[in-house]
């Protein structure tokens, strides 16, 4: 296993693997696919290697320009969303084709920064671009793997960048060493022109040795791609071959279930042409029962006007028979009444008696009271008397 050439590594990184080869047919179909998709952005692809470093599908938002709040859809729908190695500019690049329409080309430098603001929202903000750049992904893992990614890539550029000015820093001293000695050069160059001229050649195989290990190295990072898409299209194959296995278990479980709800749907049409028989003979039995339910409604009426009929004679003859009853009770109870009025006037004649002597011995008993006052008053005196007269007799016997 090899070195990742980019210097991405990492958990699904395409360039560390040494993928078998796919079937030349899958492998034109899928680099069709390739080619429908990114050929209206050639001019944006230009110097970017074919093949993604990693794909996913998103949705593509833009903030609003206007309110800095507010996302702005740049897709209707979820689109491809791609990390690209530009091997002209030695960068990193998000790319995001929607039809013809371009609507990601954003740079990576190392001091971005990819945010996630929800589950399945992510976003970064592009300052070349003057905007943010938002990605809406149908689960949380999608924007787990972008943003691990995303930080891959930034660590990558950051590393080449590194390298360009090492670069820069080396060819400016090799400069200035060659302004040095070219002084001496022009020297010499008047004694020697050929040496001049076999200087210039040199220079000039120097400069194609360099282009030659420059496309060497471009070969050989197209050549990594090709594997890489040799490995996505192997594994793209066997997910197919998994599927048409797993589709074929799924049919014969349809199919097998299809006959069985075919066996079902017979029974239960059976059951439903004994269910309507049973309805029918239901109905004419509601019928006949709605019929006898109206005789017998009108048998009950019939009988009911009878019954009053019959009762209103009941209580005629009753009257006839109870009413002499009740006048000779009547006049048996004024008798009565009578004689009673009489005892009671006779009780009201006693009573009046019966007052007139209790207030006859209220009086009587008032007397009575005033004479045993008067009495006991005498009664009182003469035993004063009588006191005084014991101690009179008393005081008699003590003189003796």
């Amino acid at each position: 296993m090899s070195a990742c050439p980019r210097g991405l590594g990492g958990e699904g990184c395409v360039h560390a693997q040494a993928p078998p080869r796919l079937p030349s047919e899958q492998l034109r179909q899928l680099q069709g696919e390739y080619s429908r998709c990114f050929c209206s952005a050639q001019p944006v692809l230009e110097g970017v290697g074919e093949q993604p470093i990693f794909t996913t599908r998103a949705h593509v938002f833009q903030i609003d320009p206007n309110t800095k709040k507010n996302w702005v859809p740049a897709s209707k729908q979820a689109v491809t969303v791609s990390y690209f190695y530009d091997v002209i500019r030695n960068s990193y690049r998000i790319i995001s084709v929607d039809g013809a329409k371009v609507i990601i080309n954003s740079t990576i430098t190392p001091n971005m920064t990819f945010t996630k603001t929800s589950q399945k929202f992510g976003q970064w903000a592009d300052s070349r671009a003057n905007t943010v750049f938002g990605l809406g992904f149908s689960s949380e893992q999608q924007l787990t793997k972008f943003a691990e990614k995303f930080q891959e890539v930034k660590e990558a550029a950051r590393l080449a960048r590194d390298k360009s000015q090492e670069k820069i820093e080396t060819s400016s001293n090799h400069s200035q060493a060659s302004s040095v000695n070219g002084t001496d050069d022009e020297k010499a160059s008047h004694a020697s022109p050929r040496d001049t001229h076999l200087k210039s050649e040199n220079n000039k195989l120097k400069i194609a040795l360099t282009q030659s290990a420059a496309n060497v190295k471009k070969w050989e990072i197209e050549l990594q791609t090709l594997r890489e898409s040799n490995a996505r299209l192997t594994t793209a194959l066997q997910e197919s071959a998994t599927s048409v296995e797993q589709w074929k278990r799924q049919f014969s479980i349809c199919r097998d279930e299809n006959d069985r709800l075919r066996h079902k749907i017979d029974e239960l049409e059976e059951q439903c042409s004994e269910i309507n028989r049973e309805k029918e003979k239901n109905s004419q039995l509601k019928r006949r029962i709605e019929e006898l339910e109206s005789e017998l409604r009108e048998k009950e009426t019939t009988f009911f006007l009878n019954l009053i009929d019959f009762r209103e004679e009941e209580r005629k003859r009753e009257r006839d028979r109870i009413i002499p009853q009740l006048m000779s009770e009547c006049e048996y109870v004024s008798e009565k009444l009578e004689a009673a009025e009489k005892d009671n006037q006779n009780l009201e004649d006693k009573v009046r008696s019966l007052k007139m002597d209790i207030e006859e011995s209220k009086y009587r008993q008032r007397h009575l009271k005033v004479e045993l006052k008067n009495f006991l008053e005498v009664l009182d005196g003469k035993i004063d008397d009588l006191h005084d007269f014991r101690r009179g007799l008393s005081k008699l016997g003590t003189d003796n």
